[in-house]
């Protein structure tokens, strides 16, 4: 489910990556991120994401909104493209693409994955010791904010990168920006900002509401 989280574009380039003198526990910093990141009941924030594919010489950006509530709600609504949106109601996953299929939108069951559902961010920051090689890899700043840099080798398979860089702010430890080496020269850069822990959400905000002449495309059964 990392496409939910990671479905197109890029920001501006942060500086350069500054090594601290004493260079803190990598395994640590991922780990208070995700004790974090779990105790919120929200997340909501302002995305810019950017999909780069090296083999094609192609690079495709996006942005707009995200918030992700528990599991298995979770919408991410695009300003650019405009009106597209993926949207997890809780049993559904619906994928509506306009600039490229105005007249369907895809509807397929949430996968039944007891731990993370469709929480991408809680599938790549738990247990970084037992699933990752993790390197510090010094302090930077996004926005004014100080963040710590991390970078996460899987040790096993079941993720969809070979290689992540993260971003976490020192203070609340959040992540603000997140790089995913996908194999097959694909790299992902999902930048995230105005981020609102516990945001009041209302249902209406994980209803997807099929816009009127669109054909509704689902697997048998």
């Amino acid at each position: 489910m990392v496409r939910l989280w990671m479905t197109a574009a890029l920001l501006a380039g942060t500086g350069p990556v500054a090594l601290a003198a004493e260079q803190p526990d990598p395994v640590a910093i991922v780990g208070r991120a995700s004790r974090i990141y779990r105790s919120l009941n929200s997340l909501q924030a302002d995305f810019v994401q950017t999909i780069e594919d090296r083999s094609q010489g192609d690079t495709l950006t996006s942005r707009g909104t995200v918030i992700q509530a528990g599991n298995n709600y979770f919408a991410m609504r695009f300003t650019d493209p405009a009106g597209e949106a993926i949207v997890v109601d809780g049993k559904y996953i619906w994928q509506y693409t306009p600039s490229t299929a105005p007249d369907i939108v895809y509807r397929n069951p949430v996968p039944t994955d007891p731990v993370y559902g469709v929480n991408f961010l809680a599938q790549l920051l738990d247990r970084p010791q037992d699933r990752y090689r993790s390197t510090y890899v010094g302090r930077d700043t996004i926005s004014g904010r100080t963040m710590d840099v991390v970078d996460l080798a899987p040790t096993g398979s079941g993720l969809p990168f070979v290689q992540a860089r993260i971003w976490l702010g020192t203070d609340d430890a959040l992540p603000r920006r997140i790089e995913l080496d996908e194999g097959s020269g694909v790299r992902r850069i999902l930048v995230l900002s105005r981020l609102k822990p516990n945001a009041p959400t209302s249902k209406s905000t994980f209803v997807f509401e099929v816009p009127s002449g669109v054909r509704v495309i689902a697997p048998p059964g």
